[in-house]
């Protein structure tokens, strides 16, 4: 996609009031899910207020994987037409060389943010995008249901499907057919990747690859933990599952068909929403653990940034508006309206966003149960990594063999990509 900005020459050369600056055309891309489209609007619409800027938004798709495969090829041809890109938290190492450096121009707020989160984004000593907001998923929960069976919160992932099988059956039993016990995002995607890293690493399954470039995820407790949930599909959960991404959950959950489902945050403000039929009917919960020697709660770290192109043609105030979207400003009403979790610490003690969202000083918890994806040790191999890592899953979730016979070929085609490296 093209932006015609053949307006920069005239907008471009108005003066701002007292002629100080110029005012920009400047492109942000965007594949927001939910009301977070309108939410990042609504901000850009008072940064343009403030600054005399003029910012479009280029809509992206809401599956990670494609974002990144366009960013790439934009990236990779030196396109001027992007001067904003949000980017995920992974993708720092694998685009660093396409961005400007953000050091010096942060250098007041940085430490503001979780020092690791700045670290994350840090590469080679270059801090190539800001932070927007943090994210770890939760396991949601039905309080009406299961107040209704008598059943506690599950803690191990045996709990969530025997919980999760005797609800759904009761249910439906009463006349609602369409009820599931557990949604989760099950397509073939970065997605299914978080969900599955979460499954192995409770199962003391380790990460996939290890902070020193160890390939380690053909395990038995890897195995086991995958071939788990590839018993879920058809019966806890719908066949359907391995087509869901978020939104595909979140809209089956907020219809009042799950009694489980995992998210990320964003979902919570959503489900309380006016037209959701469980809104205060739920609440969240750390994911579950697996059983036996190194099993623990696990959260995929996630969250967004924001990096500048190193090919705007406005950069500096590409960078203005970076550091207007990692704010405190806006982090703050970002959490107040779409339950994102901020990066800056003081805001998790906040009278404000704990009035409006009680569930962001309670995911504290949560976000400490976070482990990384592997993006560190595998560095630019990172995206082919995951490739090969959710299309194992996706396969042994499919029927396509075990998780036993489809990590061993995983391991083998991971160990082809490292070759010498990692």
């Amino acid at each position: 996609m093209k932006i015609n900005k053949l307006l920069v020459g005239l907008l471009g050369s108005v003066a701002l009031t007292g002629g100080v600056a110029q005012a920009a055309d400047l492109a942000i891309v965007s594949g927001d899910t939910g009301t977070g489209l309108a939410f990042l609007r609504s901000q850009l619409d008072r940064f343009e207020e403030e600054t005399g800027h003029t910012v479009t938004v280029v809509p992206m798709p809401s599956s990670t994987t494609d974002q990144f495969g366009q960013y790439r090829l934009w990236l990779a041809a030196g396109n001027t037409d992007i001067d904003v890109y949000q980017t995920d938290v992974i993708w720092a190492p694998q685009l660093a060389d396409q961005f400007l450096d953000l050091t010096e121009a942060a250098a007041d707020v940085a430490g503001e943010h979780f020092p690791s989160i700045i670290e994350s984004q840090t590469v080679d000593g270059k801090l190539v995008a800001l932070p927007a907001f943090t994210d770890a998923p939760a396991l949601y929960y039905r309080t009406d249901l299961l107040e209704k069976y008598n059943k506690e919160v599950p803690t191990t992932w045996a709990e969530l499907e025997a919980t999760a099988q005797e609800i759904m059956d009761g249910e439906r039993a009463e006349g609602n057919n369409d009820m599931w016990g557990f949604v989760f995002q099950g397509n073939a995607y970065e997605g299914l990747t978080c969900d599955a890293l979460e499954w192995v690493v409770s199962n003391g399954g380790g990460q996939i690859v290890e902070a020193d470039g160890t390939i380690s995820i053909n395990n038995p407790q890897a195995a086991e933990a995958i071939d788990r949930a590839a018993g879920w599909i058809g019966t806890i959960a719908p066949e359907g599952v391995l087509g869901y991404m978020e939104e595909e959950s979140r809209g089956v959950w907020q219809l009042g068909n799950a009694v489980f489902m995992r998210n990320w945050p964003y979902a919570y403000s959503l489900g309380n929403g006016d037209d959701s039929a469980v809104k205060d009917l739920f609440d969240v919960a750390p994911l579950p653990a697996g059983e036996g020697e190194g099993a623990r709660s696990a959260a995929t770290l996630g969250g967004w940034n924001v990096a500048v192109s190193k090919y705007s043609p406005d950069p500096d105030a590409a960078i203005e508006l970076a550091l207007f979207l990692s704010s405190s400003e806006v982090q703050k009403e970002r959490a107040i309206m779409q339950s994102n979790l901020p990066t800056i610490e003081a805001l998790y003690d906040d009278a404000e966003v704990a009035e409006a969202q009680p569930i962001i000083p309670a995911w504290k918890e949560i976000f400490q149960n976070a482990v990384p994806r592997p993006s560190a040790p595998t560095k630019t191999d990172y995206n082919e990594v995951s490739s090969l890592f959710w299309s194992a899953v996706h396969d042994t979730l499919s029927g396509n063999g075990s998780a036993a016979e489809n990590l061993e070929i995983l391991e083998a085609d991971l160990t082809d990509l490292k070759g010498d490296g990692w």
